[in-house]
């Protein structure tokens, strides 16, 4: 039998402009007795059902995370009640009649008896530093597609600077590109050109003007050129612009800040992006392996009739994944602190590239774990054996005279194995 734990508890089944709210009351015999109400989203009707569920003397709520629609809700109830927001998966309704109603009232029923997995909110403070980190990765990833629409118009124009220059968009290049937007290629001057090319670019003058001489630049590819590019300097102003606001809100937690970045290949607004995502109570993960599971960087578990099938990792993670996997590869490449460089080496002989790096990324996870939950710097078990092969502990020899006191240090509690010695 199913223990009761919520004898009061309401399932709410949230869509955009309603949602649908079922109070289960059951006494101590097991009899249920339901209440059933529908709001609209407005504010005055959260604030109604608010007060419907105080006036009930409920104050436990369980609600699927649709979309975004269900952050209003959650936040004008979290300072009051308890609010359990799940993965629609662990309350998906038995599939036939299925209306909003019956799916109100089957997430109160499993929520009663604490069948539903609670998903992880962190405090408000996070949220919003996460709602910021967030929003700078995808400015990054519309600056990575504007470079794409450069490029595309460089390649069509017959510019071939991407071939020869290690960096389409550094200094060299962009100067390259803006002599060639401001004019045609009757009025191309080939020495204004070559005083354009840095002492820094590798690659050899003769070779940058080859590959720009011929180049035919029409009004269309002209004016997406120019747009792309300004829309560019405008997003590294906004990129700049959540930088700063970033360092700001995580300032109380800079010490967290500063012992993620002592890792290699982790720098300091890495480490911000990290907490961001994960939070700074590790409690609310039961261990380490949670946390990488949690994160989609622990293979998945697919076995039936004793057959294992794909252990691939999970798609959860969809900011953190991808950003400890970067630091991973930074990590694998460091000659400073080879730590990390020396774990790939081995996984990559056994597993290869791939599944070396997420090896990686889930080590440092596991090491972000401990480092925040303890407080501690970067300092791992085995740093001193891996770093320098030749170390060896010195190893005790133990005998008759000197088993117990090496047992006892230990922490064993010697008494009962010295009286089962003395016995016999």
């Amino acid at each position: 039998m199913m223990k009761l734990v919520y004898p009061i508890c309401c399932g709410v089944d949230v869509h955009k402009n309603i949602f649908v709210a079922t109070i289960v009351s059951t006494d101590n015999v097991g009899i249920a007795t339901y209440q059933q109400k529908s709001f609209s989203t407005i504010n005055y009707d959260i604030k109604i059902f608010h007060n419907w569920l105080i006036k009930n003397n409920c104050y436990h709520v369980c609600m699927e995370s649709t979309g975004k629609y269900w952050i209003p809700i959650f936040n004008y109830l979290e300072n009051d009640i308890d609010v359990c927001l799940t993965h629609p998966k662990y309350v998906r309704a038995i599939k036939g009649k299925k209306t909003d109603k019956k799916d109100s009232k089957w997430i109160a029923d499993l929520y009663k008896f604490d069948l539903v997995r609670n998903s992880f909110i962190p405090p408000k403070d996070i949220r919003e530093l996460r709602e910021i980190s967030r929003y700078r990765f995808k400015l990054v990833c519309m600056k990575s597609s504007e470079k794409n629409r450069i490029q595309n118009s460089m390649t069509v124009s017959n510019i071939g600077i991407a071939s020869i220059l290690s960096d389409p968009f550094g200094k060299t290049a962009t100067e390259i590109i803006s002599y060639l937007l401001t004019h045609t290629s009757e009025s191309f001057d080939e020495k204004a050109c070559r005083k354009l090319i840095k002492k820094g670019a590798k690659a050899k003058s003769d070779d940058i003007i080859a590959a720009i001489n011929g180049y035919t630049i029409e009004a269309d590819q002209r004016l997406k050129m120019e747009l792309a590019r300004n829309h560019l300097d405008y997003l590294d102003e906004m990129i700049t612009k959540t930088e700063v606001e970033l360092y700001i809100r995580i300032k109380p937690y800079w010490h967290l800040v500063e012992l993620i970045a002592s890792m290699p290949g982790m720098t300091e607004i890495s480490a911000t992006f990290t907490l961001a995502e994960i939070g700074i109570d590790m409690s609310v993960f039961e261990d380490a392996k949670h946390l990488t599971s949690w994160a989609g960087l622990a293979p998945t578990n697919n076995e039936s009739a004793g057959k294992k099938k794909s252990v691939k990792i999970g798609k959860a993670g969809q900011y953190i994944k991808p950003l400890l996997v970067q630091c991973a590869l930074a990590a694998v490449k460091s000659k400073k602190e080879p730590y990390f460089a020396i774990k790939y080496q081995n996984i990559k002989k056994r597993r290869g590239h791939k599944k070396a790096v997420i090896a990686i990324a889930r080590m440092m996870l596991v090491c972000i774990y401990h480092i925040v939950s303890e407080e501690k710097p970067f300092n791992p078990t085995d740093y001193t054996e891996l770093m320098d092969p030749h170390h060896h502990v010195d190893k005790v020899a133990l005998n008759e005279a000197n088993v117990f006191a090496y047992l006892q240090q230990q922490g064993y509690d010697i008494s009962l194995i010295k009286k089962i010695c003395n016995d016999n």
